[in-house]
């Protein structure tokens, strides 16, 4: 298996595991702070997703991720969840793809790996 496949299967489980913890009545708690715990996942999704899928631009990828953890905030609003939605998950949500785009690309460690020759003429 190549080590592009594999980041994108470890993407797509990843990202399972992460709405099926979001969105059963009661999840295994991770780390004590809910925000770290919602930091620590999209950090690992949105690093997973770069390195799956490395010619998508920045701005698609936070964009994708905004989408997915206002889903999870909307699912939570359903009464028989029994969860609740906050607002301030997204924020952490936000903030940790927002870090990992960042230093990803700073890094040039992800840039590097979508561009072909032609790209960088």
């Amino acid at each position: 298996m190549t080590a592009h496949r594999f980041f994108k299967i470890a993407f797509w489980l990843a990202l399972l595991v992460t709405l099926w913890f979001a969105w059963i009545p009661t999840p295994p708690t991770l780390i004590d702070n809910d925000k770290s715990q919602h930091m620590l996942a999209f950090a690992v999704l949105s690093l997973l997703f770069s390195m799956a899928y490395p010619k998508v631009r920045w701005y698609w990828v936070l964009g994708i991720f905004a989408l997915v953890g206002a889903a999870i905030e909307v699912v939570q609003l359903v009464p028989a969840l029994h969860r609740t939605s906050d607002l301030r998950d997204w924020y952490a949500d936000m903030a940790a793809v927002g870090v990992v785009m960042i230093l990803t690309r700073i890094s040039g460690w992800i840039g590097r790996r979508g561009r072909t020759a032609t790209d960088a003429s």
